[in-house]
């Protein structure tokens, strides 16, 4: 048997896993603490115990493993297998993870940013399984893609194509990426946030009450989560900041329908777990903004892999190396 493994960095957790080549299932996970104050060298230490410890356990020698894939947040250089200096890994400026992982075991090593990572898990293993032509959101702290393009990973000419939460959809509104009125702005957990505080002070100096917030006091509590759950339970003011969100959410996935004319759209966090107080006023917008016929081969569907999608991610950044690399040798 044939085996990939997984590697997902994040600037809390680590985690190790494998699964068998052709199959979905995972094998064993090991997870540890990051703790990134202690810096890269260490770390990466911790990362080669847990990918050899959970190779003993599963009695998985180096031959056995096709490669091993690496997800990280960026920026990256995906083509060298760098880690060059994530905002959330401080001291990770020039990491060669993939050198450093080949180096001790001998397989392959494969490195992609988190967003083009979960883009290519949803493709293998998730909502968009089967597509040519698909793009995922993140939609969770940030606003990011993947692209996945004539059924391959596009990640541009230096690993920044997908940047979505950059786009302006609006010249005044929430900052995110840098930028006010920003897709990132409007549809992220801190977006929704720093909105809904905006709108409450109006609120409240014109006398209107909400089942969030009384003073403002109680207006520096508001958190994405604490509104989709005051809307659920049908409070005015929350049901119309995750409608305006779904509104904002609606023209930016116009701008991507129009130019990349995708089949399948799969967004994750946020929308997945609110899909039903967002999808009503994104589709409106959505079909009042985009090209009929490029909407009319889309489908917008919530992620389908859950909290198991790091794990997936870096499994899948595995297996689409090792394809790649296979295609490129028979070509030569």
């Amino acid at each position: 048997m044939k085996y990939f493994i997984g590697v997902d960095i994040g600037g809390t957790k680590c985690a190790v896993s494998a699964v068998e080549k052709g199959k979905t299932a995972i094998l064993l996970k090991t997870v540890f603490n990051t703790e990134s104050s202690r810096g890269w060298k260490c770390v990466v230490d911790d990362i080669i115990k847990s990918i050899q410890n959970l190779m003993t356990k599963l009695d998985i020698r180096s031959c056995d493993v096709l490669a091993a894939g690496i997800s990280c947040g960026g920026p990256l250089d995906s083509k060298k297998g760098i880690i060059m200096c994530p905002p959330n890994l401080p001291d990770w400026d020039g990491v060669p993870i993939c050198e450093i992982i080949k180096n001790h075991f001998g397989f392959p090593s494969f490195l992609q940013n988190d967003a083009n990572a979960c883009a290519v898990a949803e493709w293998r293993y998730g909502a968009g399984k089967g597509c040519e032509n698909m793009i995922f959101l993140t939609f969770g702290t940030g606003m990011g893609a993947g692209l996945i393009l004539n059924g391959r990973l596009y990640s541009g000419t230096n690993d920044l194509a997908g940047e979505t939460g950059h786009i302006r959809l609006a010249e005044t509104g929430p900052e995110g990426y840098g930028k006010k009125g920003s897709f990132e702005g409007f549809c992220s957990g801190g977006g929704i946030e720093r909105y809904a505080k905006q709108q409450a002070q109006s609120y409240l100096e014109n006398g209107k009450k909400s089942a969030l917030f009384a003073n403002k006091t109680d207006i520096e509590k508001i958190t994405a989560k604490t509104i989709a759950q005051a809307a659920l339970y049908g409070d005015e003011f929350s049901v119309e900041i995750y409608k305006n969100c779904g509104r904002k959410l609606g023209e930016g996935l116009a701008v991507l329908v129009d130019i990349l004319n995708p089949e399948r759209i799969v967004i994750g966090s946020i929308y997945a777990r609110s899909e039903k107080l967002l999808r009503s006023s994104m589709l409106e917008t959505l079909k009042r903004e985009a090209l009929a016929r490029s909407l009319s081969v889309c489908r917008i569907v919530p992620a389908a892999l859950g909290e198991n999608i790091g794990d997936y991610a870096a499994l899948g950044t595995a297996a689409e190396g090792y394809e790649r690399m296979n295609k490129s040798d028979n070509n030569t």
